[in-house]
């Protein structure tokens, strides 16, 4: 038997713990179309309960998070971020993908409707662009809506399942929909939220990872998550390159430093970004430096030739200059070409050092007068008696 003063005090405190806690209203609710995060409180035979953080809550149809082997994927206490596509008598409505209940094609429509994302494997290429499998449903997906870049051939997509946007939903013969779709707009969306994240820490010196994007004659472009930097080919290294391609591929991933960054009136691009390799490798001149003194031998490579000279490296990113007049100990040379080649190794006297500058003024007469001076001074004359030989035996040893 129910005891009526239990229920009056039960009502009492009922009605005392909704005014403390309203329930939410609309208002505090997420609207349909927000990508939402929560907590799955429980896991039922037909729904999962995901808490969505005060007093929300969101229910999501068990099909939505069942594997192909029909193994239910998450479990209570697991974080899970979906889609929110209804809200039903106060109670927010989730998808994780559109297309995958019963009625498919009503969720389709739905999807379209309210802009929400949609899951859908690509089966074929044709003229123009690429079939798009969703649930039971053919879709056509343009060639230039399959990414951010042009896409030349896109049979490497075949068989990906990828994310898409509707952007037309039409009834079409026999009632079928016309189905197209956009991936390019998801990567567009998902690149501006990136960006505001990398701007919130892009500065000066600031050291990132990124990922090369294109290559050009002049430098290579990296992502930086959403925003697009330069590393122009003065700035990969210390070592001369000929071409950004010689040292860097697409698709390769990297860390950069940040080391200009400026403004423009593009809202597309609203900065250029200056980045460098250089400023996180050691420089090769501080480790050289201590060795080359005045009068020094040393060996190096001939990289270029200018009539004025030949360039000599010493280690990578550091250079020397022979100037015309110093590669002759006995003759006049009129181009570098006369004496040397590039690829050559050659032995070289360093003449002077200018660290402001960073130049090295180098020798190839002097190393000859040198070399030769060394010789006369090991030089032993025959021993008294000694037979000299007859000319003939002086003409074989010369």
């Amino acid at each position: 038997m129910v005891n009526p003063e239990n229920d009056e005090d039960f009502g009492a405190l009922l009605a005392e713990y909704e005014n403390e806690v309203p329930v939410p209203q609309r208002s505090d609710l997420p609207q349909v179309g927000d990508k939402v995060r929560g907590r799955i409180v429980t896991v039922g035979r037909d729904a999962v309960f995901v808490a969505l953080g005060g007093k929300a809550e969101a229910v999501l149809d068990i099909e939505q998070v069942t594997g192909s082997d029909g193994a239910v994927m998450v479990a209570a206490g697991d974080e899970i971020e979906a889609r929110v596509v209804e809200i039903r008598a106060g109670q927010v409505v989730l998808r994780t993908s559109m297309g995958r209940g019963p009625d498919a094609r009503a969720e389709l429509n739905q999807a379209f409707q309210h802009g929400l994302p949609v899951e859908g494997q690509v089966t074929a290429v044709n003229k123009g662009g690429v079939e798009v499998q969703i649930s039971a449903m053919r879709a056509f997906c343009p060639i230039s809506q399959l990414d951010l870049r042009f896409v030349e051939d896109a049979a490497s997509y075949v068989g990906q399942k990828l994310t898409f946007r509707i952007i037309r939903f039409e009834t079409g013969r026999g009632g079928n929909p016309n189905i197209v779709l956009s991936r390019r707009v998801i990567l567009e969306e998902e690149a501006r939220e990136r960006a505001e994240e990398t701007r919130a820490k892009l500065t000066v010196g600031a050291v990132m990872q990124g990922v090369v994007t294109s290559i050009k004659g002049y430098g290579a472009f990296v992502d930086l998550g959403g925003v697009e930097g330069m590393i122009h080919i003065s700035e990969l290294g210390f070592s001369r390159v000929e071409h950004p391609g010689d040292m860097l591929s697409v698709g390769q991933s990297l860390e950069v430093q940040v080391i200009r960054i400026e403004k423009t009136n593009n809202p597309k691009r609203p900065e250029k970004i200056a980045l460098s390799l250089k400023a996180l490798a050691s420089d090769p001149w501080d480790q050289l430096r201590p060795s080359l003194q005045e009068g020094t031998r040393v060996r190096g490579k001939v990289v270029r030739t200018q009539p004025f000279g030949a360039f000599v490296e010493l280690a990578p990113g550091v250079e020397g200059l022979v100037h015309v007049s110093e590669l002759g100990a006995d003759r006049r040379v009129s181009h570098p070409k006369e004496v040397v080649d590039i690829g050559d190794e050659v032995h070289v006297t360093v003449l002077s050092v200018d660290d402001e500058r960073r130049r090295i003024s180098l020798s190839m007469a002097a190393t000859r007068a040198s070399e030769e001076a060394e010789q006369v001074a090991k030089y032993k004359p025959p021993s008294k008696g000694a037979s000299l030989g007859t000319f003939a035996d002086l003409l074989k040893k010369k």
